[in-house]
């Protein structure tokens, strides 16, 4: 039976074994990766990816950066490709062809028909001699001393070289679009990820009841107000203006230090710094304001008036924690 510690130290050794391979691609960027950034930026057309294997997977990885990240990329696999799927292939295109060691069959009847269309071939292999290599306009080289693999055979190793030549293609192009924040939500708008980049505190605030009370409630109507609004906090306001904010947190505080508090009123309990957040701003701002100050909830405010309040509870809903 394999010991734990043997687990553990096979795990140690691929990882470093593949960071190692990784960090000498560094030294391997030339100006074949530069002209092909460039080729692709300056392209009418889109940018297909092919492969077969392994490959043919980062390939897909690939394309699904490039397209969430603004560069149109379409997937084609090479044994389709030479049965009927070259057609994808459209004039203005430019071709991403992924092999580790670019001698495939598949590659060597592929490569032929994609130059006799006059399409820019970029190559991304770990053979620059290879036919691949010899035969494409670009050459990235995706070069691995040795697979993590025991045998040296299964691809681990080389399909994280080719991952990573792709992210780096991804982030150049991104770069030179002047890719944005507002543009990455355009393209992520479902879940999590797209929520934080375009989800504002006012699309959640303006679904929740507006608690609020005057200075001279009683606490009793404060309590009323918190229990029915069920967001666990009243606004203080006067003319539409924020001047405090109580808390059941304060409730609680205040019944353990007054025996008789009927003639209290909201004045004389209530905090009077709430913190608060514009309604325009991102949902994920809240979220950062609520943790560095410890606290649950916080005022919304429109155009200097109080408009409502913003909850923990729903930036949880909303996926954004």
């Amino acid at each position: 039976m394999i010991s734990k510690d043997s687990i553990i130290n096979t795990a140690k050794k691929t990882i470093e074994m593949e960071s190692k391979s990784i960090l000498n691609l560094s030294n391997l960027v030339d100006d074949d990766f530069a002209k092909a950034v460039e080729i692709i930026y300056n392209s009418k057309g889109r940018v297909i990816i092919t492969g077969i294997g392994k490959s043919a997977i980062i390939a897909n990885k690939i394309v699904a950066t490039l397209n969430s990240t603004g560069t149109p990329s379409v997937f084609m696999h090479a044994a389709d490709a030479i049965h009927g799927d070259l057609g994808l292939i459209l004039e203005d295109d430019v071709v991403i062809c992924i092999s580790k060691s670019g001698n495939t069959p598949e590659i060597k009847v592929l490569i032929p028909l994609i130059k006799s269309a006059k399409n820019t071939i970029i190559a991304i292999t770990g053979n620059n001699k290879s036919f691949l290599g010899t035969q494409a306009d670009f050459v990235l080289n995706a070069f691995v001393e040795k697979e993590a693999c025991p045998n040296n055979l299964a691809p681990t190793t080389s399909t994280t070289a080719q991952l990573v030549i792709g992210d780096a293609l991804a982030v150049c192009l991104l770069e030179l679009r002047g890719f944005s924040s507002n543009d990455f939500a355009k393209y992520h708008p479902g879940g999590a990820l797209g929520k934080k980049l375009y989800l504002r505190v006012h699309d959640i605030s303006s679904v929740n009841e507006k608690p609020k009370v005057g200075l001279d409630n009683s606490i009793r109507e404060v309590i009323v107000e918190i229990s029915e609004k069920m967001l666990g906090v009243t606004a203080v306001v006067e003319h539409d203006k924020i001047i405090g904010i109580i808390t059941d947190g304060d409730l609680r505080r205040m019944l353990s230090k007054v025996d008789d508090f009927s003639k209290l009123t909201a004045k004389d309990i209530m905090g009077d710094k709430p913190k608060s957040i514009d309604s325009n701003a991102m949902a994920i701002d809240a979220l950062e304001i609520m943790e560095a100050n410890d606290i649950s909830q916080l005022l919304v405010e429109e155009n200097g008036k109080y408009a409502g309040v913003v909850h923990l509870h729903d930036l949880i809903k909303e996926g954004i924690i």
